[in-house]
């Protein structure tokens, strides 16, 4: 592959670095975009550089349906995401992100032959894990909104808009949508790093479900429990990006 110094809508970064010896992939949770990866850049190692991914629906694809589907979503990605691995590089997702990340990782492996050299997984219960709560893709828009609420992260500024409500809404529902008609396939272990990020006082991800993930690597796997709620990446960022940075020097330290 040739260098690319040129991103593009799905393939974001803040901070352009050519000189970067790898790229951190990030996907955001559901409802999210690349913005909240915005000040990544300048609390990681300038080796490091920073390339949030933006789906559908959002941000610079505003003007794109939001995928309903897993397996399209991701493969979209990856396509998108090819010319810009030319490079040693990291996924990093939150909550659906991590989930959409993981399936990224299974994708490049089998139908590219590439890995990454770590996987971080941030508030997202092990794939396997069936869900222990309603399923709320479905639900009639006044219950959906107040469901989705009570995780705490839609900004206020949404909240108290009506205008905004409507045009966040079908961007939430695709991404529930995606999430919940997901069915998990059993395959083989991975045999790079995972490393878990939980909130001390997310009620939505039990430690036991973070640690399950230890059955999708056969190397290196930690957990590590962040004080927040399910958004402890959004409150408690430095703590994260140092861990992560951590992580990075250990399994990776040629490139860091």
């Amino acid at each position: 592959m040739t260098t690319k110094t040129t991103f593009n809508s799905w393939i974001t970064c803040p901070k352009p670095n050519p000189q970067a010896k790898m790229r951190l992939f990030c996907l955001p949770y559901a409802g999210g975009s690349a913005y909240i990866f915005r000040t990544w850049a300048k609390n990681l190692p300038p080796t490091i550089e920073v390339c949030p991914i933006e789906i559908p629906g959002r941000g610079r694809q505003i003007v794109l349906p939001p995928h309903t589907e897993m397996q399209s979503l991701v493969a979209e990605i990856t396509k998108n995401l090819l010319p810009f691995l030319d490079k040693p590089f990291a996924l990093f997702g939150h909550s659906m992100g991590a989930e959409v990340s993981f399936e990224l990782a299974r994708l490049l492996r089998s139908d590219y032959n590439l890995q990454p050299l770590n996987l971080f997984i941030s508030a997202r219960k092990a794939p396997q894990i069936q869900p222990t709560k309603k399923s709320l893709h479905k639900l009639p828009d006044q219950e959906f909104w107040q469901e989705v609420n009570k995780l705490s992260g839609t900004p206020d500024q949404v909240i108290e808009n009506d205008e905004m409500i409507e045009l966040f809404l079908p961007i939430l529902r695709a991404d529930f949508t995606t999430l919940e008609t997901h069915i998990y396939t059993n395959q083989p272990p991975f045999d790079f790093p995972i490393h878990v990020f939980g909130g001390l006082q997310d009620i939505e991800v039990p430690k036991y479900q973070l640690e399950a993930w230890q059955e999708h690597t056969t190397a290196e796997f930690s957990l590590q429990m962040l004080e927040g709620d399910h958004f402890f990446m959004r409150d408690n960022e430095i703590n994260l990006l140092n861990a992560i940075t951590q992580k990075l020097r250990k399994n990776s330290h040629f490139y860091i």
